[in-house]
């Protein structure tokens, strides 16, 4: 059994979560493929951990910013955030966009990994 993200939001410029399951867990926020420094995880009792990140500001511009929420040991993917920032868009057309060119760029690591370790 794995990891289920139960709770996201953000507050005061922090991202919370609460993540579901078995042991201590190797959590990695990305955004645009470059892990975020200072994710605090803390137990909550009966699998439950407690996650918080706060967002650096360098990283927040005008338009649609991703940030994928993973399982580091086997990098599934758990959860995502989206922050839209500048003039307000007409759609979340953008956003979807966004996540799906993150997406590809994990799926691409993978198999470039995946043909490392197979020598194919």
């Amino acid at each position: 059994m794995g990891y289920t993200l139960e709770v996201s939001r953000i507050r005061a410029g922090c991202w919370e979560g609460v993540l579901q399951g078995p042991g201590a867990p190797e959590i990695e926020i990305t955004h645009q493929q470059a892990a975020l420094p200072g994710l605090e995880c803390a137990a909550d009792g009966a699998g439950r951990w407690r996650l918080s990140l706060p967002i650096p500001a360098e990283v927040l511009w005008d338009g649609v910013q991703t940030f994928l929420i993973t399982d580091r040991r086997d990098g599934t993917r758990l959860g995502q955030f989206t922050i839209v920032t500048g003039v307000p868009l007409e759609d979340d057309l953008r956003a979807e966009i966004d996540l799906l060119r993150a997406e590809l760029d994990m799926l691409k690591r993978a198999f470039r990994r995946h043909c490392v370790e197979t020598g194919g």
